[in-house]
């Protein structure tokens, strides 16, 4: 394998994030996007529909500034209405349209954009949310009608200006997964969005003859996973969701596949899967989760290729990644990207020594703009300016990071601190079990006493807990060992895949009680 060498990534005065990740020079010819339908655009479209989708925001009042909310299934004019929003110096709002109308309510309330774009299967709803409480304008996405962005757009002139835009302007407002408890909007400047893209494009060797396999969210995939394809000139086949029998007929035509633990899972799961039909592929990228180190290795030894691990925030986006040409080992999410740092410090601020365990710190060239109208859970995400994760890891000597969990899950049993990943790491390696999830619950006793929540294989026939917690003991500290495991049907997740462990400690509160 060749090395990817990695050049100083820059972001432009003018940090236009269409200019900059849309580059004019392309093949006009070449294929910009595909849809699960077979319909292609062509980067020779992107100026022309971007520039008619920026006319039309503009005749509804939008300028720089102003927040534009899409709520879409994924599709290549999803992402050109990003990249028009791009063009005004508008503030895109990806809204997941798999969540609920409590929670798209919630988000609208709190962003009160001036433009909402939605499906049309969320039209009702989102129009009598915005007259009742945002009091701005609703477009469909769809071909035809009245209130349609794309029949409406065509009369629109077929150029328009660049607006001029700063590295510190915003350009994006991302809500917070929610894992454990209401989202919250992040601001992301133009800057961020461009040098994380290209950092990303650079290390993970993006070039022209990449394709890469879209299957995440479009809410959460813009980010990580589109703009690093952008910003390096690759084609890209977009799924409307994950689905395994989608994913596995257009791998043959893709380079670059990037998804969750869980969709390995379910690919592995399928004996299709193998070295021939990945034989074109060159990066399969995995984050979000943990990764079994079991099932790291089972997918090399099936496909032949590792997997590239990566580390992101919300407020960050991604933080650390692997390159390419490292060893790409299952316990580590690689090094911070290029111009960044990444240190670990202990309840002080203070930096602990290579190998120990404490919180992790980032420090970026662009760093995060702040929460939406929350000046002081703002301050509190930074110290010295450096940006406070909330997640525990560790450092070694080369400078690979382990994410160990967020600081929110770590269990003090006993006084002694207990981190979940490592746990669940041992829990993982036991026979029949799927997946867990390790969590803290109320102990009259040790205060927080450890439990397993532990989702079984499909072929274990059997499960003794009380066996399962005597071999737990031979392989981790005692304080560390579950008190108790239990079995459930399937874990609760949210939209990107993510276990709720929220949703977990409500359920088992009450397991050491009486």
């Amino acid at each position: 394998m060749s090395t990817i060498t990695v050049p100083a990534i820059t972001v432009p005065d003018n940090a236009n994030v269409f200019s900059a990740l849309i580059d004019p020079a392309r093949d006009p010819g070449r294929v910009f996007m595909e849809n699960a339908d077979g319909r292609v655009i062509r980067f020779g479209e992107v100026p022309t529909i971007t520039a008619r989708y920026a006319g039309l925001l503009a005749s509804e009042g939008v300028g720089k500034g102003d927040f534009v909310a899409g709520i879409l299934e994924k599709s290549p004019e999803a992402v050109l209405l990003y990249l028009a929003a791009c063009r005004l110096g508008a503030v895109y709002v990806p809204v997941h349209i798999g969540l609920t109308d409590a929670e798209i309510s919630h988000i609208l309330g709190d962003a009160r954009p001036k433009l909402v774009i939605c499906d049309p299967t969320r039209a009702n709803v989102v129009r009598q949310h915005v007259v009742r409480t945002a009091g701005c304008s609703c477009l469909t996405l769809d071909a035809g009608g009245a209130g349609s962005l794309i029949a409406s757009s065509e009369t629109m002139p077929a150029e328009s200006a660049l607006q001029s835009v700063a590295p510190s302007d915003p350009n994006a407002m991302v809500y917070t997964s929610g894992t454990t408890g209401r989202p919250k909007g992040a601001l992301l400047s133009a800057g961020s969005v461009i040098w994380n893209a290209r950092s990303l494009a650079a290390c993970w060797g993006i070039t022209e003859s990449d394709t890469l396999l879209h299957a995440n969210p479009m809410a959460y995939g813009l980010f990580g996973t589109t703009t690093p394809a952008l910003a390096g000139g690759a084609a890209m086949i977009l799924l409307p969701k994950f689905e395994a029998e989608s994913v596995l007929a257009a791998l043959p035509r893709a380079t670059i596949f990037a998804g969750v633990p869980t969709y390995y899972a379910r690919l592995m799961a399928d004996p299709r899967f193998d070295r021939a039909l990945c034989a074109g592929m060159r990066l399969f990228v995995t984050g979000s989760a943990p990764m079994r180190p079991d099932a790291f290795e089972a997918l090399t030894e099936r496909t032949g290729h590792r997997l590239l691990d990566r580390y992101g925030l919300t407020e960050v986006l991604i933080a650390t990644s692997n390159r390419p040409d490292d060893s790409r080992r299952p316990d580590t999410s690689g090094k911070p990207l290029p111009d960044s740092t990444i240190r670990i410090v202990d309840e002080q601020g203070e930096p602990v020594p290579t190998g120990t365990v404490g919180m992790i710190e980032l420090r970026q060239p662009y760093p995060f703009l702040g929460y939406w109208q929350d000046p002081e859970k703002t301050a509190q995400a930074f110290r010295d300016g450096w940006f406070r994760t909330g997640d525990f890891g560790r450092l070694d000597a080369q400078g690979y990071v382990s994410v160990l969990g967020r600081g929110a899950d770590l269990i003090i049993s006993g006084g002694l601190n207990v981190y979940p990943r490592e746990v669940e790491a041992a829990v993982n390696a036991l026979d029949g079990v799927t997946e867990s999830a390790v969590i803290g619950v109320p102990h009259a006793d040790f205060g927080e006493a450890v439990l397993a929540v532990v989702q079984l294989s499909g072929e274990a026939e059997s499960f003794d807990t009380s066996a399962a917690i005597a071999a737990l003991k031979r392989s981790l500290a005692g304080y560390k060992v579950p008190k108790r495991i239990e079995l459930v049907a399937e874990m609760p997740r949210n939209t990107l895949g993510k276990i709720q462990k929220n949703l977990l400690k409500a359920r088992f509160e009450g397991a050491f009680r009486g």
